[in-house]
This record gives C-alpha cells, sequence and structure tokens, in this order.
C-alpha cells in the first residue's frame, strides 16, 4: 500500500512580496518531504500575499493546491477559524511567512507580528506539525 501524498501547510502574511524566499523555501521543503510528486500544498487562499504566491509557484510546477477560503461573511473569526480546520486536517511541514501588523484595527504597539500568520503557526506547533518561520529580510538600496 502507499503511503499518502505529504502536505504541507502554508501560512503567510497577505501583504508578503519576497517571491524569491518562498521559492526557496517551498524548494526546500518539497526535498524534505522527499520530492514527492504528489506533495499537496494546503494554503488559506488568500489573493494576495505569501498564499497566493505560494500558490502560483506551486501551481507553474505542475503540484496539487488544496485551498481554504475563509468564509469572512462570518465576520473577523473567519481566517482563525480557517486556519484552526487547515491544521486540524494535518500536515507534515508548515511554512510560515510572518511579516509586521498592518492592521489599522491593532491597538497593540508597533512594531509587531502579523496576527493570522502568527496564529496558525502557533497552531501548527501545538499540533506536532514541524513549523519554519520566515520574516522579511531589511533590504537597503544604494
Amino acid at each position: 500500500m502507499n503511503a499518502p501524498a505529504p502536505r504541507l501547510l502554508i501560512t503567510g502574511s497577505r501583504d508578503w512580496a519576497d517571491a524569491d524566499m518562498i521559492f526557496t523555501a517551498l524548494r526546500q521543503a518539497w526535498t524534505q518531504l522527499g520530492a514527492h510528486p504528489g506533495t499537496i500544498l494546503v494554503s488559506g487562499n488568500c489573493p494576495t500575499g505569501a498564499d497566493k504566491i505560494a500558490e502560483d509557484i506551486w501551481e507553474q510546477r505542475g503540484h496539487i493546491v488544496e485551498r481554504h477560503p475563509a468564509d469572512w461573511s462570518k465576520g473577523r473569526s473567519a481566517g482563525p477559524a480557517r486556519n484552526k480546520k487547515m491544521v486540524e486536517l494535518g500536515a507534515d511541514l508548515c511554512l510560515a511567512f510572518i511579516g509586521h501588523c498592518t492592521s489599522p484595527r491593532c491597538k497593540k504597539p508597533q512594531p509587531h507580528d502579523s496576527h493570522g500568520a502568527t496564529g496558525c503557526s502557533k497552531l501548527a506547533a501545538k499540533a506536532n506539525i514541524p513549523v519554519r518561520e520566515y520574516r522579511p529580510t531589511e533590504r537597503t538600496t544604494s
């Protein structure tokens, strides 16, 4: 009997822009998971940022994306509920691309990490899913 295809959970900030970092992380994760051609990328399906970049890279290479869009008609709790569901479905590895919080509603002192990606990575770690966290690199222009 064949083992099930590995599952790779992606979580990330909606304003993440570093596609090179995501490409490198996905390549490393795919190799770590045995370079299985059926490896499934599990995504929260945000139309921008880390989710969108990872989905595009994954699909361009012919791999499967399993999308879990949040039902925003249920209010602000939709994102955390979606993240909880993705974690409960299981994964072999979680890649978390955590940027700075940019929420205009947030009352915490700035700067601090984005809430959604941070929350999802903590849920994954609590569920014994190995987590790799990535943060934006500070680039200077000359």
